[in-house]
């Protein structure tokens, strides 16, 4: 079942405001070697084919030491501007479907990032906003230069 088409009452939105143009975001969203520093990804695991129908899979780092997999495809792709994937949820028919939303208002290489995404219950859209904010926060700390290290 394609939850993009399901009442959008277990959806949400996060926006941040990132120091880096619409292109470098883009590219830390895109691709593997910039992906793993921010997002918490296990190096090695992260495959990213950036096209509409193109796959994407990262194995996850958790903060106790464990991971977790994530997979899915990408739905749309308009580059420096817009992603939309389809992602693989355990124990849920379908994928829930995150758009990623960049925009360069002055293109003084300041950013506005929304991303928002679908679910398919309060529970899976609780738990998802929860890592997507913490994802968000990373993303926004690597490109301020307060980079954790990871």
């Amino acid at each position: 079942m394609d939850r993009s088409s399901e009442p959008q009452r277990y959806a949400y939105t996060l926006t941040r405001e990132l120091d880096a143009s619409a292109a470098e975001v883009f590219a830390a969203w895109t691709e593997p070697e910039r992906y793993v520093p921010w997002s918490g990804a296990v190096p090695g695991t992260v495959e990213m084919d950036a096209r509409p129908g193109g796959a994407w899979r990262a194995v996850m780092s958790t903060p106790n030491g464990g991971s977790f997999p994530l997979t899915g495809s990408y739905l749309e792709v308009e580059a420096d501007r817009r992603l939309v994937l389809g992602m693989d949820v355990p124990g849920h028919a379908g994928q829930a479907v995150m758009t990623v939303e960049l925009d360069e208002p002055d293109g003084a290489g300041r950013t506005r990032l929304t991303l928002a995404q679908s679910c398919a219950d309060a529970e899976e859209r609780d738990m998802a906003e929860q890592g997507s904010a913490m994802l968000l926060d990373s993303l926004a700390d690597h490109f301020s230069g307060r980079a954790s290290g990871r």
